[in-house]
């Protein structure tokens, strides 16, 4: 179960571990990457013509268009330049993590993943709730399926979690013949529905008709696309998938992992190209299916009913062609369901373990699998593995996680003085705010998934740190030239070192301090010492590099300083530093602490400091089991 453990987490076995280089990786060519991220993005044609015509009935293709113009002149800019600023699939989570710090930008990153989550975990449940709907649908399926599409939905599900409890490599082959094949069929279907429409010149004459009849004129009819264009936002998906596989993608010989100029460009190409092609499809399936498929059809319990290309592929095609079509849907729906695990499996271990907020079992993937497929078996039930239900949930996760990179990207351009794109990103940051303000006033399911998510997510990520509060989380300490001077001279006696929290850093406050130990400690003159002072930069940080320097100061102090996210961790971690290339236990002299224990302990759990001589024990302890060769506490 917990198999990968120690590789996944790179976990440090000390202050002296080292991590060892992560393979060269050398890519696929992006047309190839491109059907990974197709098996998100292509797979909604599934779905999205029947709730298209649902949301927006006779409307359906002028709202697609809509869509339409809002991906190519919206999403595809923004994420474009999301693949500039951050080319090592980070996506613009990691784009809005840089430009906030301390604990504003951890909770700010943990809220945008309750997002990321409602919109993987969705992808997952809808995809396979539409694809039973095409099994259960099928003519040929034994009858004993027909109103099972939930238990046929939990099993595709628990088959999903059964692939990645065996392992699952994300297979960029499989996904090339799967996305070629389903796109291959659609293009069939489309080609005799438009043929059919074109041979049956009535079908135009009764849309146009019945449209004007219900809106008037063409001014009441974008009008009201516009306003149900939220309705439509699932055909948005996609794009955060294309930024997150960029480390796949083959860059040039030239590139490095500071500038890759080759990589970047085949990633625009990449969801340029997927842009282009996921538009067409959309705008014509939805001319389609609006003017050849009866409304009542749509609704629930109507054969097209998440399913109004199969509809169309089963009644002008055959039912061999039909079955064929839902078989292809099916493997996509079920293959776009994998991609986002992957995705959920990739994109978690990414930052809960780095700011301390994941147990260490989270670090594997076998118990992340079984958690995410347990969630997923409760997001069905609660839907009755309905498409339509669950669109709002799943539109709302794509569109924060879209409105996210267009901010990122907004200020982006600003920081870089770009005028003219920091008012169009802004422009298009607006459109979206907007789209996803309406669809959770309109549709609030979704954005109460994802306050269960993000209130999860912050709940069990802030007791995993709270357990852990003790860890030795510095990753390596290097001493600059004067401080090893220090220990090897201080070694040749005994190793005594003063905690001090520096205030004006003059001749009295060091004179005081040696003072007050060797009064405290009952310390024999004779003995000398070396001061040790922590400035804590970020205490949101989690764990990271020591660096140590040395310096004297008025003429006869000698003073180690350190930067660190928590004091007592880098003060152990300096200990055993000390222990492991000396040989000797060190002693460290503090001053007990003022005010409540409490108060102190939280002041070092959210900033760093507090209760210091305790909490430095105390991780000492824990990593160093063995009291004889533990470094020695004094407090006074």
């Amino acid at each position: 179960m917990l198999e990968g453990l120690s590789d996944m987490a790179r976990h440090q076995q000390g202050p002296q571990a080292e991590t060892e280089p992560a393979p060269a990786h050398k890519g696929q060519r992006w047309w190839r990457v491109m059907c990974l991220t197709g098996v998100d993005y292509f797979s909604t044609l599934g779905y999205q013509p029947g709730i298209a015509a649902l949301a927006a009935g006779l409307l359906s293709p002028v709202a697609t268009i809509v869509l339409v113009i809002v991906t190519l002149a919206g999403a595809l800019p923004v994420y474009r330049r999301v693949a500039e600023e951050s080319p090592h699939g980070e996506g613009s989570i990691a784009m809005l993590e840089r430009l906030l710090s301390f604990w504003k930008g951890k909770l700010f990153v943990l809220t945008l993943l309750g997002f990321a989550a409602t919109d993987f975990l969705i992808t997952i449940t809808l995809s396979a709730a539409d694809a039973s709907t095409h099994l259960v649908e099928n003519p040929h399926v034994p009858s004993v399926l027909q109103g099972q599409q939930l238990v046929v939905t939990l099993v595709l599900v628990a088959l999903l979690g059964a692939v990645f409890l065996k392992g699952f490599l994300e297979a960029i082959g499989v996904a090339v013949v799967l996305v070629g094949l389903y796109l291959a069929l659609n293009a069939v279907v489309v080609v005799v529905g438009l043929w059919h429409v074109a041979t049956a010149a009535h079908v135009v004459t009764d849309w146009s008709s019945a449209l004007t009849a219900e809106h008037g004129n063409v001014v009441a009819m974008v009008g009201v696309a516009l306003l149900v264009f939220p309705k439509l936002a699932l055909g948005l998906s996609g794009f955060e998938t294309g930024v997150a596989v960029m480390p796949h993608v083959e860059g040039d010989a030239g590139d490095t992992e500071e500038k890759p100029a080759g990589r970047i460009r085949g990633t625009k190409t990449l969801l340029t190209t997927a842009a282009l092609i996921m538009s067409v499809f959309l705008i014509a399936t939805s001319f389609i299916t609006t003017l050849l498929i009866p409304e009542k059809e749509f609704e629930p319990g109507g054969e097209a009913n998440g399913r109004a290309l199969a509809y169309l592929a089963h009644e002008y095609l055959g039912g061999g062609f039909g079955t064929v079509y839902d078989v292809a849907t099916i493997a996509i729906l079920w293959f776009a369901g994998a991609s986002a695990m992957a995705g959920l499996l990739n994109l978690m271990p990414r930052y809960l373990p780095r700011y301390g907020m994941a147990p260490h079992w989270a670090r594997a993937v076998r118990p992340m699998v079984i958690v995410f497929i347990l969630v997923a078996f409760l997001v069905t039930w609660i839907f009755d593995a309905d498409v339509d239900a669950q669109g709002g949930a799943y539109a709302t996760g794509v569109l924060v996680l879209i409105c996210s990179a267009a901010i990122a990207v907004t200020i982006a351009a600003r920081r870089a003085g770009q005028r003219n794109w920091t008012i169009g990103f802004a422009v298009i940051s607006a459109v979206f705010l907007y789209t996803t303000v309406v669809n959770v006033i309109e549709r609030p399911d979704g954005v109460k998934i994802g306050a269960c998510f993000i209130a999860g997510i912050i709940l069990v990520s802030l007791l995993s740190r709270l357990a852990r509060a003790f860890e030795l989380r510095v990753t390596s300490v290097t001493l600059d030239d004067m401080a090893e001077r220090f220990v090897r001279d201080i070694a040749s006696r005994r190793i005594r070192f003063i905690a001090n929290e520096p205030d004006n850093r003059d001749i009295t406050e060091y004179r005081e301090k040696i003072e007050q130990i060797r009064a405290d400690n009952d310390v024999p003159a004779q003995d000398d010492f070396v001061f040790v002072e922590v400035t804590v930069l970020d205490p949101s940080e989690f764990e990271a590099g020591l660096n140590v320097r040395g310096e004297v100061l008025h003429g006869r102090y000698r003073v180690l300083t350190l930067e660190s996210s928590s004091i007592p961790n880098a003060l152990a971690a300096l200990l055993l530093h000390v222990r492991n290339t000396t040989g000797q236990r060190p002693h460290i002299y503090f001053e007990w602490t003022e005010g409540n224990p409490f108060t102190n302990f939280l002041r070092f759990f959210l900033f760093g400091q507090g209760e210091v001589a305790p909490v430095t024990r105390e991780v000492l302890r824990e990593a160093e089991p063995i009291r004889s060769k533990r470094p020695r506490v004094h407090v006074g």
